[in-house]
């Protein structure tokens, strides 16, 4: 089992239709990477309260934990470097205080959910991600490939 992992994706309605808030990655792990915002789950720290705590950080956003919808885990295998390796808890949310803004970690900015950057992210994004935005709540499998970088196995556990 992985490093355990706390991820929240904010949506929000536009105009132009619902978006999500994502972050590149100013440093650490992934660096340049647009990711979802979150990170590791502190010891004592719920899934939840890492998120709310994450998302102060990284953002500036303060989230009540109990607006946190579920959505699902993944489980992030990086066989060629084991250290990496993921357990990761989503949630979303559509309600927080403040403004959204840069912090020393993160950049945020919001995409359409309808053409999120995948380019710029890990290459497992696509596999999952679009999922969890249209309210599916599973638990998913990524194993990557020696490279670090490409999918090697993909697979939705359960719902």
């Amino acid at each position: 089992m992985g490093a355990p992992v706390a991820l929240c994706f904010l949506l929000r309605e536009t105009a132009a239709g619902r978006e999500v808030l994502l972050g590149r990655k100013k440093r650490g792990f992934g660096r340049g990477k647009i990711v979802g915002l979150g990170g590791h789950i502190e010891p004592g720290e719920t899934p939840a309260e890492a998120a709310v705590r994450e998302l102060e950080e990284e953002a500036g956003v303060v989230l009540d934990a109990a607006v946190l919808v579920p959505a699902g885990t993944v489980d992030f295998r990086f066989p060629a470097r084991p250290a990496w390796d993921m357990a990761c808890t989503m949630f979303t949310a559509t309600v927080w205080d403040g403004e959204i803004g840069e912090s020393e970690e993160i950049e945020p900015s919001w995409y359409p959910v309808e053409a999120l950057p995948v380019e710029g992210m890990w290459q497992d994004a696509d596999h999952w991600l679009p999922l969890v935005l249209a309210g599916t709540v599973a638990d998913f499998y990524v194993e990557m490939a020696e490279d670090n970088e490409t999918v090697f196995r993909f697979a939705v556990l359960g719902q």
